[in-house]
């Protein structure tokens, strides 16, 4: 091996060493505001206590990595491998998911220790054997936990969102409403024919996320913002929510079924709407994205508004030569911000609120699941579920890619997302 190729690979490792460690402290900094009993309550049988979030994200290292290949390694506790696993059915059986909730022991402070144990056997681990099988499994291990730091807060903010208190998360401190100018979205205009889509193979990538292939899609343009929530509020003006005429069948039923007149923790105050933020309750933002609505809603304000979802073809080809950038979990404000008038256009691809396209979850041309236990963590879920690209402003930053695949039931309502419109080329109003 020549000393290039060698100085290559340590830089590797060191850098997948700060990444671990990076991700690690991450999730340990995101439960430092929450008590013991804060980090153990499950709000509902979709959402996960912290303290699992925590615990699980340790099981997935210890299961895939230390257990299979570090030689001599001790097992934490023989029970989390039930208590803790999530839905790898060739791992074993597991604790319900509904039923996470009442998991008080063990307690928080075991669950840390548990991390910590885990912790010092993967970079161990990864100082005896840095192949290139074991550190592909960290790497997934890190951004498996990454989505697991999103959904914890998620997480979070509907739990305090059932309590009459409306407990912060993070102190409340005033947050700044700039004035918007008003105005209708622009439809950008894109070129249809023969185009890529996927991972383009360079850095990590989830299965889910290739192979790379081509797509034919007609011309379309898309809307250069989200949908506002001052927007929102004129479609429930108008009857959004009592027109049966909008919504599709199985949307209809849901909303009579859960009784929806609203986005997902919205509130009327004499007048003035509200919402449950990671910050307590707060006057909502008009001009920020609309967050906290289900697929059924946004195609429902789709029809309404006499435009489309996106596809994510669409969608990913609409966001070629604009940057990354965007407001993510890192910015410490964990709320929508309305569209900067200077920002790259469009705007808000990235960050902010994750959009609904109106395509469901299902295999690219080619796509094999990774062998293994491993390859139930995305193509199992090719069933039922619809696509949402861009990230929010819970997305840790640097865990998002153009080729980004997310994706919900459409009823699901409790993560940040919101809409994109689109139309086809030849439109008449």
């Amino acid at each position: 091996m020549d000393s290039a190729h060698t100085t290559r690979l340590t830089h590797e490792f060191a850098e997948l060493t700060q990444f671990f460690r990076a991700v690690r402290q991450s999730s340990r900094a995101l439960i430092a505001p929450l008590s013991d009993a804060d980090a153990t309550v499950q709000s509902m049988p979709d959402a996960s206590p912290a303290k699992w979030h925590l615990a699980h994200t340790t099981w997935f290292f210890e299961s895939f990595l230390l257990v299979p290949h570090l030689s001599g390694y001790r097992i934490f506790d023989e029970h989390f491998n039930f208590l803790f696993n999530s839905y790898y059915e060739t791992v074993g059986a597991r604790h319900p998911r509904p039923r996470r909730g009442l998991l008080t022991r063990p307690t928080l402070e075991t669950i840390l220790s548990y991390r910590q144990h885990v912790d010092a056997g993967i970079e161990k681990l990864l100082q005896e054997d840095a192949s290139a099988g074991i550190t592909q499994l960290v790497e997934l291990g890190c951004h498996h936990e990454q989505q697991h730091q999103e959904l914890l807060l998620t997480d979070i903010l509907h739990l305090f969102a059932q309590s009459p208190l409306k407990p912060a998360y993070k102190l409340p401190e005033p947050l700044l409403f700039e004035p918007q100018a008003v105005r209708a979205p622009v439809y950008l205009p894109f070129d249809g024919g023969l185009v890529e889509i996927g991972h383009e193979g360079k850095g990590f990538a989830f299965d889910c996320e290739g192979p790379r292939h081509s797509v034919f899609i007609e011309p379309y343009r898309l809307a250069d913002r989200p949908v506002t929530n001052r927007e929102w509020i004129e479609f429930i003006v108008d009857g959004g929510y009592r027109d049966p005429l909008l919504w599709l069948s199985d949307g209809w039923a849901a909303l009579r079924d859960q009784g929806w007149t609203m986005p997902l923790y919205w509130e009327r105050r004499d007048d003035v709407y509200w919402t449950m933020t990671l910050r307590g309750a707060q006057p909502l933002d008009l001009d920020a994205p609309v967050t906290h609505v289900s697929y059924f809603e946004a195609d429902a304000f789709a029809t309404w508004s006499h435009r489309r979802l996106p596809t994510e073809m669409e969608w990913e080809r609409a966001t070629r030569g604009v940057s990354l950038a965007g407001n993510f979990a890192d910015s410490g404000y964990l709320r929508p911000r309305p569209a900067s008038v200077t920002a790259e256009l469009p705007r808000q691809m990235f960050g902010d609120a994750w959009e609904w396209t109106r395509s469901a979850f299902l295999p690219y041309p080619r796509f094999r699941p990774a062998a293994g236990a491993v390859g139930e963590y995305n193509g199992k879920f090719m069933s039922g579920q619809f696509v949402l690209r861009g990230g929010s402003c819970v997305t840790p930053r640097g865990h998002i890619r153009r080729s980004y695949r997310n994706f919900f039931p459409p009823a699901m309502r409790w993560q940040f997302a919101g809409v994109r419109l689109a139309d086809d080329a030849v439109f008449t109003p």
